[in-house]
């Protein structure tokens, strides 16, 4: 499906009334049901996920059983979600992680690299410290990998490489979350070394949507199948332990510690961010059936104006009550400053929606 994009749909940085950047925001806002509610930009625009990815890659690793046998719990399953900011608390879990697998340090095919937390790579700096492959913020992702390889009775060799069997579990598992064919889905190389699929905004609204659907199925105590019992599951290991999933300071923490269980939310470079709400009275005030996913893609790749973006959709669409918003307030409202610490310019949001309710995914 396509729907028409639209114009009004940039964040302007704004220097005494100078337009000094215009960004230029793509995202699609779409319900359980497959129906897009609202949209700005191109929502059909192909977009490699990165690191948003990651809730269906864990996915494909718990449904080789490797949760079970090598009894990873749900800080373990939302550190395989994460992009995490290498605190200590990151690195000890992703080692307890390797150790219950039985894999070593090494067989990691990530590669060190600084610290996301600036505080956290000063330190590192100061005592002339090299990051090893554990440190990078993709290392739960990994040694799940290995994990669900293991499981598969698969060796760890290459098991970064599309053509490595847990590989294949995961591109098929993609295909089959975001409702698309092998011909739909694209394939690219990730910063950490792994693949990471491409496909259009929308459906991977769909697939966030999907996540916060199957939290809600499982709390209501129906039967449910294993997948949806596993995708529940993730969703509530994300929003019930975000600090795993990013860090201190972190947007994607700081929002789902805001809103309480509710919500999951994750980035992924470049420019890309995905979020789950369950279902509510704020859900159904936009006319949402059920869960619902966000997507968004800045398409000049900007993390700063991608936070803001992200904020100011919950805001607009009432989505986050007012208190909040205001935990959000730093990243929603971004203020320039200059080396004397004098705010220089802000952000203001050119944004008009494309009501698209009624729009179907196929």
């Amino acid at each position: 499906m396509t729907v028409p994009a639209q114009n009004k749909s940039h964040v302007i940085i704004d220097r005494n009334g100078i337009i000094e950047n215009r960004h230029l925001v793509h995202a699609a806002i779409v319900d359980s049901a497959g129906k897009v509610l609202f949209s700005l930009g191109d929502p059909s625009r192909v977009t490699l996920l990165r690191s948003a990815a990651k809730p269906v890659q864990a996915l494909a690793v718990a449904e080789t059983g490797a949760l079970e046998h090598f009894a990873f719990d749900d800080g373990d399953l939302a550190l395989m979600c994460a992009s995490h900011s290498s605190e200590d608390r990151h690195i000890e879990r992703a080692r307890r992680m390797l150790a219950k697998s039985q894999h070593t340090e090494d067989q990691l095919r990530c590669g060190g690299h600084p610290s996301i937390n600036p505080a956290i790579n000063n330190e590192w700096i100061k005592r002339d410290f090299e990051p090893t492959a554990v440190y990078n913020n993709c290392s739960g992702k990994h040694a799940g990998m290995l994990a669900g390889a293991k499981a598969i009775g698969a060796s760890a060799d290459n098991y970064h490489l599309l053509t490595h069997p847990i590989q294949a579990s995961v591109k098929r598992v993609v295909e089959e979350v975001a409702g698309l064919s092998e011909e739909e889905v694209q394939w690219g190389l990730d910063g950490c070394n792994m693949p990471a699929p491409a496909f259009p905004l929308s459906h991977l609204a769909k697939v966030y949507a999907s996540f916060a659907q199957a939290s809600d199925a499982v709390a209501s105590g129906s039967p449910v199948t294993p997948r949806v019992q596993l995708m529940g599951k993730i969703f509530n290991a994300m929003a019930q332990m975000p600090e795993m999933v990013g860090g201190e300071g972190r947007f994607c923490t700081i929002l789902m510690s805001a809103l309480g269980g509710s919500t999951i939310g994750k980035v992924g470079a470049d420019g890309c961010y995905a979020v789950g709400m369950r279902e509510s009275e704020q859900t159904k005030g936009i006319g949402a059936e059920g869960a619902v996913g966000i997507a968004v893609k800045i398409e000049d790749g900007n993390l700063g104006i991608l936070y803001a973006a992200v904020a100011e959709i919950l805001a607009q669409l009432k989505l986050c009550n007012r208190e909040d918003m205001q935990t959000l307030e730093t990243y929603h409202n971004p203020k320039m400053k200059n080396t004397m610490g004098i705010v220089t310019g802000t952000a203001r949001f050119d944004f008009e929606f494309l009501c698209t309710r009624g729009a179907i995914l196929l």
